[in-house]
């Protein structure tokens, strides 16, 4: 197991290396570059601009630019934006809380919901519940995450008033309902997509563990049905769901992109294109690096999960 870690701790300083050494070269080769806010600045002439490059260390050769950017990176400093002058690690944490909140409650109701309709799927193979289930993930997958966040918003904020029509509370508010008044409705749209995907894989997964031989050696032994359910098709049928988990954690990530934008929702998916648009590159390489870090995590934790639940697996 240590030397697995080790392993696997090296490999993603590799891919970090690369996320970070190809990002950077590609936000500042891209037109316009990080200055191209300031040329419609009234009054602001190319002398002003230029001694700006200087003053900021953009007149430097771009590899000596990532260098010592990654080197400010290895001793803790991300860096302070173009916008603002304020540090980088500061306005990302400023925003992380909304972005882990809105993606915890998401995957939340996506595993829950997904396994539950994937396990009722097979059991039920073929079934009228089976090919609503089957129809409405192809169609969830099928159509983009912003146009059913528009058509909510339309819908129950527009139309019927229940919800709020965005942003994460209401001023003068700020009680946990209100946070949860706000958090429903970008949430669930968010969870809508993966749902679809967590019971598809689970209806495959639950299918292939039920024509095993084990589960037919406890239904011969009389066991209750409630018994070889729980503890012989779903336990086993999880174990692939487990590294599902870990792979989806990128797409979870857009998705929150979309919906915070969408929504107005002030997460890291809102502040990223805020930058973007702003050219404030400190901070899109910040936060590419802290969705890097995720991604590699949350990979990492599958595999060590599905480990502990499955001692068939070991990790070398």
């Amino acid at each position: 197991m240590g030397r697995y870690l080790i392993g696997r701790l090296g490999q993603s300083v590799v891919v970090l290396f690369l996320v970070s050494l190809i990002g950077f070269m590609i936000l500042n080769l891209a037109p316009g570059g990080p200055l191209s806010q300031f040329a419609l600045t009234p009054g602001m002439s190319q002398a002003d601009i230029q001694r700006l490059a200087v003053q900021m260390g953009l007149d430097r050769p771009l590899i000596v630019q990532y260098i010592d950017w990654l080197g400010r990176l290895l001793r803790g400093d991300w860096g302070e934006s173009f916008r603002d002058g304020r540090p980088v690690l500061a306005i990302i944490v400023e925003h992380l809380w909304a972005t882990l909140l809105l993606m915890g409650t998401s995957m939340a109701i996506s595993i829950v919901v997904g396994t539950l309709v994937g396990i009722a799927g097979a059991i039920r193979r073929y079934s009228i519940f089976d090919y609503l289930a089957t129809v409405g993930a192809m169609v969830a997958l099928s159509i983009p995450t912003f146009w059913f966040g528009l058509v909510a918003i339309y819908l129950f904020a527009l139309k019927l008033a229940w919800l709020p029509a965005g942003n994460m509370i209401t001023i003068g508010d700020g009680s946990v309902l209100d946070y949860l008044h706000h958090l429903v409705m970008p949430a669930l749209v968010l969870a809508l997509v993966n749902v679809a995907i967590w019971s598809r894989y689970m209806r495959s997964s639950t299918l292939d563990v039920l024509h095993q031989d084990f589960v037919r050696t406890a239904r011969a032994k009389g066991l209750p049905r409630y018994r070889v359910l729980v503890h012989h098709i779903v336990r086993n049928a999880l174990l692939p769901m487990i590294t599902l988990g870990g792979l989806q954690l990128p797409t979870i990530l857009g998705g929150a992109l979309v919906a915070e934008t969408v929504f107005t929702w002030p997460g890291m998916g809102r502040l990223f294109l805020d930058s973007i648009g702003y050219s404030d590159y400190p901070v899109v390489m910040g936060i590419l690096m802290l969705s890097a870090i995720f991604v590699l995590l949350g990979n990492l934790l599958a595999d060590l999960l599905v480990a502990l639940a499955d001692p068939r697996v070991r990790l070398a």
